[in-house]
């Protein structure tokens, strides 16, 4: 189950944050988004080291803890998304999926006229695309 998405700037600015739980949880799923953040800069800046190819956009597991998973994508302009999951046995191919869609949803919240680049993300519809992504996601992975 999906429990936070982010969408990140280049600068490490939150653009959109959403998680899918309750309030108690929030704090605690924004500060694995923060230190998710690290792991992201030094996958791009070491790239020898982390396996995948430079034209790669999908980070993949950036790290485990002991009740989620974090995933990453980067875009061509900088910017990260980060997936918390609860799911500990999640495919890949569902992952990266999930991260194509989004990307999608994003290109088409950012490309409104009235969107300002580099503010947060506030369109109401982005919200429901995310939220109906979020939940494919659950019944996908489930099936």
């Amino acid at each position: 189950m999906i429990v936070c998405v982010a969408v990140v700037g280049h600068q490490n600015n939150p653009l959109y944050i959403q998680s899918f739980t309750e309030a108690d949880d929030a704090l605690k799923l924004h500060h694995i988004v923060h230190c998710s953040l690290d792991v992201v800069d030094e996958r791009v800046n070491n790239p020898k080291r982390s396996g995948p190819t430079l034209n790669e956009t999908f980070l993949g597991l950036l790290y485990p803890t002991e009740n989620y998973k974090v995933y990453g994508y980067l875009t061509n302009t900088k910017v990260k998304f980060i997936l918390v999951t609860t799911d500990l046995d999640v495919r890949d191919a569902d992952v990266r999926n999930f991260f194509r869609r989004f990307h999608s949803a994003y290109v088409d919240a950012v490309s409104n006229p009235f969107h300002v680049p580099g503010k947060k993300i506030t369109s109401r519809t982005f919200a429901e695309r995310v939220s109906g992504i979020v939940k494919s996601f659950g019944l996908s992975s489930a099936g």
